[in-house]
């Protein structure tokens, strides 16, 4: 992590905590559980408070900062899935952030600001730099307070939010705890998921059992998998050999299943997230809802529009000299991708910037391309089209090549209806086509469903993902990219210092794409996106050589030696701001071979027809 000036801290701060206003009622009426939840985490930050300037001073030692660090991050957890639903903004920015620099928009500008709360005083204080940066800790722990304390003082006076459907922030908590807590992401220092863990499953116990709410329902099943999985969260606390599959088979799953089973009430998230509440596992195919990531809506969509996609994707005449389609970078039995360093480019000799991404299970994403230069899909089909390097073309010439077309006529009035041939139709038939394209019967989905067994090693190679090889704190289960949970409404990029060659090739050098910041998004022109790439799904990536943005890298057995070895800083080359933990991970050849064998399971191109 990097570490930012105080007075940078200071002038956020009174932005922070007067930005944030509360404006709901209901707090009198609210679970007694919340309200002693929410005024016992403002006790232990107190504590904290006071324990961090007692040890900028000297008098206490860093172990006892450690343990009240540990009880303050217990008490939030108890509360999490209230907070973190209601307020997701504030918790995600000013209580939970990841310790990452971040954009924040303010008007016609934009500010690139530091990371602020608990994740950022867990890295801190548990590393080995701890002692050294007393000061860091003090203003950072005064920050969280003050920022909790505005937010705890309008609680008081306005009211906690109360929205309809109070089993969700309950589901949407385990989504949480399994893509983001069991991994290590939200304890990037201590790593003590077990005993967090079991503090947000008490929590939510003592919820249930106190709201009369509830009542209404036979919470015995819940409460007895609240129970089990305390008890398996006191036993297991090893971070590295915690069963990430048997956790999530024997508790997280059932749960989530038997919560989704209780309220039948309209999902308060679905303007805002593109979880699906309805359904019952993670990793079915309808865990992500696909038509929250695109312009075009449910019930637009059908079987015509879908053919009419396809047809419109392997056209070549839709490009400006007749001789690119869609299907020219992007072919379906490799998962879409085309095997090239670099995609050719509609001028003989040429190729465009970057390597072709698998469109399998593209449109979960809410920004595209790495440079995540477009915020939906359609945006992404205009920026290829207009590109010279590739369509080189514009829509008006593309509709009137298709007006000129009696078959694409037909296949325009049998998909709407009506002979309406125009941007905005032609757009929703390439979406639709591009939608469809996503892919949850991998062996390995089978395998956690229930439905199929895979090999010894798959599984030890998904722990190792998931918890000491921490791939899964960038590429979020499950649909293993960088669509941030539980809401997967926003897109990670990332500074992972990618050479220009693989690392047996000596001298190394840091590819010179500058990535993000070179974007058009104006907004976002900031030294934190230098070097930055968005993160992609590995589903697949067995089919989708070579890797990495430019497509320097011929083998997963290259790509995971670059991580192991902790990106290119951890290879000695100097990064501004490699957000890649350049901390060697230690992976045996038996260990890589694993996490090879489970990225294989995740193979799956059945939706692909040949054309």
């Amino acid at each position: 992590m990097k570490f930012y000036p105080l007075a940078v801290l200071f002038v956020i701060l009174g932005f922070a905590v007067m930005s944030f206003n509360p404006s709901h009622k209901g707090f009198k009426n609210e679970n007694s559980v919340i309200h002693e939840g929410l005024s016992d985490f403002k006790t232990r930050l107190s504590q904290l408070k006071s324990d961090a300037y007692g040890f900028s001073e000297n008098r206490i030692t860093l172990e006892d900062l450690r343990k009240t660090l540990k009880e303050t991050r217990n008490s939030f957890k108890e509360v999490e899935f209230y907070v973190a639903y209601h307020y997701p903004e504030f918790t995600k920015t000013h209580l939970n952030a990841a310790p990452l620099f971040h954009i924040e928009a303010a008007g016609t500008t934009s500010y690139t600001l530091p990371p602020e709360g608990l994740q950022v005083l867990d890295e801190l204080v548990f590393s080995d730099e701890a002692e050294e940066n007393r000061e860091e800790i003090k203003t950072i722990t005064d920050f969280l307070f003050n920022s909790y304390a505005s937010f705890y003082l309008s609680s008081l006076k306005n009211g906690l939010s109360k929205g309809n459907n109070k089993t969700l922030p309950l589901r949407i908590e385990l989504v949480r705890i399994y893509s983001l807590g069991v991994t290590g992401f939200d304890t990037p220092g201590s790593l003590n998921i077990s005993e967090e863990t079991l503090h947000a499953f008490s929590g939510m116990k003592k919820y249930i059992q106190d709201d009369p709410y509830f009542k209404n329902y036979n919470t015995e099943k819940a409460d007895r998998l609240l129970s089990a999985g305390i008890a398996y969260l006191s036993e297991n606390t090893d971070f590295e050999t915690f069963d990430r599959i048997e956790f999530y088979k024997k508790i997280i799953q059932p749960l989530y299943q038997e919560l989704g089973s209780w309220d039948g009430r309209t999902d308060d998230l679905k303007e805002f997230s593109g979880w699906n509440a309805g359904s019952k596992d993670f990793f079915s195919s309808d865990f992500l809802d696909p038509y929250f990531y695109t312009l075009l809506k449910k019930d637009e969509d059908n079987e015509a529009l879908r053919n009419l996609g396809k047809q419109i994707f392997y056209d070549q005449n839709v490009s400006g000299n007749g001789k690119m389609s869609c299907a020219t970078c992007h072919l379906p039995e490799n998962a879409f991708t085309d095997l090239k360093s670099k995609s050719p480019s509609n001028v003989d000799g040429k190729t465009v910037l970057r390597n072709s991404p698998a469109l399998y299970n593209a449109v979960f994403a809410k920004r595209f391309f790495y440079d995540l230069r477009a915020f939906y899909l359609e945006q992404q089909a205009e920026h290829v089209i207009y590109n010279k390097d590739e369509f080189n073309t514009s829509y008006d010439n593309i509709i009137k090549k298709i007006n000129a077309d009696p078959e694409y006529k037909k296949a325009f009035r049998k998909a709407f209806k009506k002979e309406n041939i125009n941007r905005e139709n032609f757009s929703k038939a390439l979406s639709s086509y591009v939608a469809s394209l996503y892919s949850y019967e991998s062996d390995f989905d089978k395998f956690m469903r229930n439905e199929k067994e895979i090999s010894n090693d798959a599984k030890k190679g998904f722990n190792l993902f998931m918890g000491k090889a921490s791939c899964a704190t960038c590429h979020f289960a499950p649909n293993f990219s960088g669509l941030v949970p539980p809401f997967f409404n926003e897109n990670e990029s990332e500074v992972l210092g990618v050479t220009s060659k693989p690392i047996d090739h000596k001298p190394l050098e840091l590819d010179a794409d500058k990535g993000r910041i070179n974007s058009p998004v104006r907004k976002e022109n900031s030294w934190i996106y230098e070097n930055s790439f968005k993160t992609v799904t590995v589903r697949n990536i067995a089919l989708t050589k070579p890797y990495f943005h430019n497509g320097a890298f011929n083998s997963l057995e290259e790509v995971l030696e670059f991580y192991n070895e902790g990106g290119g800083e951890g290879l000695g080359l100097k990064i501004k701001n490699q957000t890649l933990a350049p901390d060697k991970l230690n992976l045996t050849q038996t260990e890589i071979k694993q996490i090879i064998a489970f990225l294989n399971s995740l193979t799956d191109i059945s939706k692909a027809k040949l054309k």
